[in-house]
């Protein structure tokens, strides 16, 4: 597997267009990112003011550029609107595995199917265009809203990592643990979407 840092990744169908997060995603984001101030709860990374967001982009292009996580800005084609955002990180050309993660869409966006189709591009392109054999997922214990969505695309549970990451806040959250591996995909990918 080799993941193409390098490249400005797209992925498209018919209800969502996924590009690289930029500097200039902050206009395009920040409705969404301060709506909602618990949009981010379950996250080590809080986004919602304009500080905090323009930290969380700025982080995000440098982490590509370090070639640590790929980041992109999602865009509904059906409500004509930004989203959220989602990326490819800790990944692994050496083990041909990656995780799907750091996902969040503004509550317009959830339910919607939104994610479904976001998942299918991104595993898609992890399984059958750079060759990955493994794909993992990560949330908060107590996001059971992450944790069904994850189940319902196939996501199959591994355990959870007790007092595994660090918040903001200072509370230590239990991880757990999904993943979808290359044969499981060949099986469900007709039928994701």
């Amino acid at each position: 597997m080799y993941f193409p840092f390098d490249s400005d990744i797209i992925l498209e169908n018919n209800f969502t267009l996924m590009r690289p997060i930029c500097e200039a995603d902050i206009d395009n984001l920040l409705d969404i990112a301060t709506s909602d101030k618990d949009l981010l709860q379950f996250s080590p990374t809080p986004i919602y003011s304009r500080e905090l967001l323009q930290k969380y982009i700025h982080k995000a292009v440098e982490n590509r550029n370090i070639k640590s996580r790929y980041t992109f800005i999602v865009f509904d084609k059906t409500k004509n609107a930004y989203a959220g955002s989602t990326s490819f990180l800790n990944i692994s050309n050496q083990d041909n595995r990656l995780e799907i993660g750091a996902t969040w869409y503004g509550k317009a966006f959830q339910r919607t199917g939104l994610n479904r189709h976001c998942k299918y591009l991104l595993l898609e392109f992890a399984f059958d265009t750079i060759g990955a054999e493994r794909v993992e997922f990560k949330t908060d214990e107590r996001n059971l809203a992450s944790r069904k969505a994850i189940e319902k695309i196939g996501g199959q549970l591994e355990g959870t990592l007790r007092r595994h990451t660090l918040m903001y806040d200072g509370y230590r959250r239990n991880t757990v643990c999904y993943s979808i591996l290359k044969p499981e995909w060949e099986e469900m990918k007709y039928n994701l979407l």
